[in-house]
């Protein structure tokens, strides 16, 4: 068994551990091979705007697929160079797909509202049209260590659109690569949300945040919020039996904060 991962960033590395864990080849693309040295990973420095790095690719016969590379980055562009060579396409997508759709399940229909959500889209649907089997993941906000809201109100970078009364969903990204790492596995088909046990709204998790870290809350500016969806991701996880190690913020969080000041590899 081989694995391709088409970006192997901030779940693409912690899926690259699993698989490695398994004595399985890993190969990869990335923009920044500078976070790789520690893994036996092959990569392929991935540059979308020179198209004649990407034969480097190669991917062998019957290998399973990791595709997480964002549309800002050209992926539809990848898939030509797969041929018919992979058994297995997993593509990390987003909820952004589902448009102003507040509420969210496994039968909520597609419906894009932003050129980068159509492209989303796009790249779905020519996945699932391969000559391979496929499986669309649909992550809520990923966060964990370095990223999330708390990482940007330390930075003091985080603003409360319109008070902070829109609802969001997330992810831990170690959920996400556990749920990828089934996905891989498995032979089930078809779209799915991702999302943890408790959506909130962006007030709340910055009041979370401002108390465990002792800040402020940050100020509430003018605008419309990106967002304003809460997502159910209870399904796929009970078709691959994955249980989440991070249900709500208020255990990834911490979690989150003790693995930065830990200085783990993971942090990247």
């Amino acid at each position: 068994m081989d694995l391709l991962i088409l970006g192997c960033g901030f779940t693409g590395i912690r899926v690259a551990r699993r698989f490695i864990a398994r004595g399985v080849r890993v190969m990869a693309t990335t923009r920044h091979p500078d976070k790789l040295p520690s893994l036996p990973v092959r990569a392929v420095h991935l540059d979308v705007a020179d198209r004649a790095s990407l034969e480097g690719l190669d991917a062998p016969g019957g290998a399973l697929v990791l595709h997480s590379i964002p549309v800002v980055d050209g992926d539809l562009g990848l898939l030509p160079y797969l041929g018919s060579r992979p058994s297995r396409v997993v593509y990390l997508s987003t909820t952004s797909v589902y448009g102003r759709t507040e509420d969210v399940d496994e039968h909520t229909p597609v419906a894009p509202r932003t050129e980068r959500a159509r492209r989303r889209v796009e790249t779905e649907r020519a996945i699932v049209a391969g000559p391979w089997s496929s499986l669309i993941l649909r992550p809520a906000a990923i966060y964990g260590p370095g990223r999330g809201v708390h990482v940007s109100m330390r930075a003091g970078n985080y603003r409360l659109k319109g008070g902070g009364e829109n609802w969001i969903s997330r992810i831990h990204v170690e959920d996400l690569a556990a749920l990828a790492e089934a996905a891989l596995l498995s032979d089930l088909t078809g779209a799915y949300p991702v999302a943890d046990d408790e959506p909130c709204t962006a007030r709340r998790i910055a009041g979370y945040c401002a108390e465990l870290l002792g800040l402020p809350l940050p100020p509430s500016i003018v605008g419309t919020p990106s967002s304003n969806r809460r997502v159910r991701g209870g399904a796929i996880r009970r078709l691959l039996g994955v249980s989440l190690r991070f249900p709500s913020y208020t255990a990834g969080i911490p979690a989150a904060i003790a693995e930065e000041e830990s200085c783990l590899p993971s942090c990247c």
